[in-house]
């Protein structure tokens, strides 16, 4: 069974900087895609940032130049710099093992191992 788990959420100030970890357990195979989403109060479930293991990096446009994606061997990591308070929400680790063609790496429903989310919260 394929388990992920953020970790490295937290409080932060405005104009600063967090880093997301997610380590992947349970399966000797990279998967495809990876991506980071994140939900706030109310609000649908939204793509952050995706990676594919042969080296595709997609970005919403609200982070384009902030947030930076990578993935080695141990995990996949967000770098957040320039936190803005409208980036508070839930962040959640996603994995896709299946590669697809058309695929959607910034959509949800094409993923289907989540991890348990790490809360961000940036304070103005």
């Amino acid at each position: 069974q394929v388990q992920l788990v953020e970790s490295g959420g937290g409080s932060e100030q405005a104009g600063g900087s967090l880093r997301l970890s997610c380590a992947t357990y349970g399966y000797h195979l990279s998967p495809a895609y990876m991506g980071w989403f994140r939900q706030g109060p109310g609000e649908e479930r939204e793509g952050v940032a995706a990676s594919t293991s042969i080296g595709g990096k997609y970005y919403a446009d609200s982070v384009k130049g902030r947030f930076t994606i990578s993935q080695d061997q141990n995990g996949l990591y967000l770098q957040m710099n320039n936190l803005k308070p409208e980036d508070t929400a839930m962040y959640y680790c996603a994995a896709d093992y299946r590669w697809r063609d058309p695929d959607t790496p910034m959509r949800a429903d094409q993923y289907n191992y989540w991890g348990q989310g790490t809360q961000v919260t940036v304070s103005s």
